[in-house]
């Protein structure tokens, strides 16, 4: 799987590849960027097609050696709170192959995530940051209609529709 990250996040990943990768997930690949909120580094991971979000906030510097540990976790509680099956998340965990970083990004998808983050800084004046609950979060920002190129689509019915496929 391919993470195209923004610059502040490639700064904190090692192994980023400046030229594009070849996206082998039948998923897909995902967009990454960090900002800070209250003085902790937060990271949106934004999937590429569908707009699916999770939201990993409070992170420290050694999270950013094995993110595919905290994105793994996160990205199949989700569709499990979403109603996957079983068998169908064990398929999209097998899917997901390992965490592939390059600084290769697209517009459409930057803008949804500065969306997105604002909403989170919305969130954040409501309450602080530190009482957030990044799979509450993930599921309420991937719960809304989000628009793809003029298209309007619901980011966690495409996600599930996505791990059900053969």
């Amino acid at each position: 799987m391919i993470l195209h990250c923004s610059q502040k996040l490639a700064a904190n990943l090692a192994d980023v590849s400046a030229t594009p990768l070849e996206e082998t997930s039948p998923l897909g690949s995902w967009h990454g960027h960090l900002f800070t909120l209250e003085r902790r580094q937060c990271v949106l991971l934004y999937h590429d097609a569908s707009r699916y979000v999770l939201f990993l906030p409070g992170l420290r510097k050694a999270d950013f050696v094995d993110l595919g540990k905290l994105f793994r976790p996160l990205y199949l509680a989700t569709l499990a709170a979403f109603g996957a099956a079983p068998v169908q998340i064990k398929k999209a965990e097998l899917a997901l192959g390992p965490l592939a970083f390059d600084t290769v990004t697209d517009r459409s998808v930057q803008g949804s995530i500065r969306i997105v983050q604002q909403e989170v800084k919305w969130m954040v004046a409501a309450q602080p940051l530190a009482q957030a609950d990044p799979l509450a979060l993930s599921c309420e920002y991937s719960h809304r209609p989000a628009s793809v190129r003029g298209k309007w689509l619901w980011p966690d019915e495409m996600m599930l529709e996505a791990v059900a496929r053969p």
